[in-house]
C-alpha cells in the first residue's frame, strides 16, 4: 500500500493524480479504467479541497492506494479531519431533469458511485474516511 499526504488545495490535484498513476503502473489496467479512476480521484479530492476545511487548503488529506487480490482490484482511501460529512447520505440527483431544473450539487458523488465497484464512508477518530474500490480486469 502506498500513501501520500497533501494539503487540501486544488492546486495539489496533479500531485494526487500522479500518485494514483504511479500506484497503478504495471497493473495492466485498461486506459478506460485508468481514465475513470482519474475522474473519481479528481471528484473526491476537489470536493475535499473545496469543503472540508476553512479557509480552503488549511488541512491535509491522506490518500492511500493499494492494488489487491486475485481479481486485480484497486482500493483508494481518502482521509480528512474536516467536519463529519458522509457524501453517500445524499440522495441521488434526478438525472431525468434538465440541467437547469436540477438543484446544484450531488452530481459528482453520483458519478463516482456509478463508476466504481464499491464505495464506503466511515467516521473514525474525528476523521472522514471515504474508500472506493474498482476492479482492474
Amino acid at each position: 500500500m502506498k500513501t501520500i499526504t497533501v494539503p487540501s488545495d486544488k492546486e495539489r490535484l496533479y500531485q494526487v493524480q500522479e500518485f494514483v498513476e504511479e500506484c497503478l503502473s504495471g497493473c495492466g489496467a485498461s486506459s478506460k479504467t485508468l481514465l475513470q479512476l482519474q475522474l473519481v480521484v479528481e471528484e473526491i479530492f476537489v470536493n475535499i479541497a473545496n469543503y472540508a476545511y476553512h479557509p480552503h487548503g488549511s488541512g491535509d488529506v491522506d490518500i492511500s492506494c493499494d492494488v489487491v487480490g486475485d481479481r486485480m482490484k484497486v482500493v483508494i482511501t481518502f482521509t480528512d479531519e474536516g467536519p463529519e460529512f458522509d457524501p453517500l447520505e445524499r440522495e441521488d440527483p434526478d438525472t431525468t431533469l434538465g440541467a437547469d431544473e436540477r438543484p446544484i450539487g450531488g452530481l459528482g458523488i453520483y458519478l463516482v458511485k456509478n463508476t466504481v465497484d464499491g464505495i464506503s464512508y466511515r467516521r473514525e477518530n474525528g476523521r472522514n474516511i471515504l474508500t472506493v474500490e474498482k476492479e482492474l480486469s
